[in-house]
């Protein structure tokens, strides 16, 4: 199994726009950040996660021919964003969204033409599955556990696949919900910067309490803004199986 991260930026992107800071005028291609999603690849199975405004750029980029789903976190904008750019993947037949159900009626809001009873010429053919009960499903070959978390009071999902976990927007997460990430060798989640802390996002320092509890092999920080500092730099302050994720970079499982 293999994930590829095709953006590791926060809302606004890295660089942000009209910034002149020394990141977002950084030449190292691992300080320019997309806004965030990956891609997750088994033997027979492509799962897109989260579609953001960035979707087209990012599969032009990593050469992306084919999707069987798309997993979303959360109904908010840089995540959704994407969707009627699926059309390529959902024109020759139905592709499946998942989705709690707060993320779904968003999805059907933004993009009420692909749901009508006569549809535009053109536009995606999808169809959106509920994971509102945070029960285990199976996409292809891949087995799949949500995992409800809290961005803000707004309540999100991250997923497990088997010993990777994908987690990002995460400001909380109750006990019986990290109870499910027990045993995860490889975690990808959130650190929006170091230490000053934010209402909806998890810092670098918060992050690492996740990291203790958990003590996977590999941790990958993702969903980044201009402020983590530059990657050269502040990657050398992490503990030793800890990394800054960067657009491209391609993890095995």
């Amino acid at each position: 199994m293999k994930l590829t991260f095709l953006g590791t930026g926060t809302s606004t992107g890295v660089p942000e726009l009209g910034c002149k800071c020394e990141v977002c005028t950084s030449a190292d291609p691992r300080d320019a950040r997309l806004r965030c999603s990956a891609l997750l690849e088994s033997d027979g199975t492509t799962i897109l996660i989260d579609c953001g405004p960035d979707f087209r750029a990012q599969m032009l980029r990593a050469d992306v021919a084919h999707l069987d789903a798309l997993l979303v976190t959360h109904k908010h904008y840089d995540h959704i964003a994407g969707i009627d750019d699926l059309r390529p993947y959902a024109s020759q037949r139905t592709f499946p969204i998942y989705a709690n159900d707060e993320t779904a009626q968003q999805i059907r809001s933004v993009f009420p033409y692909c749901f009508g009873a006569v549809k535009y010429p053109g536009v995606p053919n999808i169809e959106l599955h509920s994971i509102e009960n945070m029960q285990p499903f199976v996409i292809g070959d891949v087995e799949i556990e949500p995992i409800r978390v809290f961005h803000a009071a707004l309540p999100i999902v991250g997923y497990r696949f088997g010993k990777l976990a994908y987690i990002t927007d995460m400001s909380r997460i109750e006990p019986a919900q990290l109870e499910k990430l027990e045993g995860v060798e490889v975690l990808v989640i959130n650190a929006l910067r170091y230490s000053k802390p934010h209402r909806s996002h998890q810092t670098v320092l918060e992050a690492l309490r996740i990291v203790d509890i958990l003590s996977p092999r590999e941790t990958y920080f993702t969903h980044m803004m201009h402020h983590i500092g530059l990657h050269a730099k502040i990657e050398k302050c992490l503990p030793a199986g800890v990394h800054f994720a960067y657009d491209g970079l391609a993890v095995e499982i």
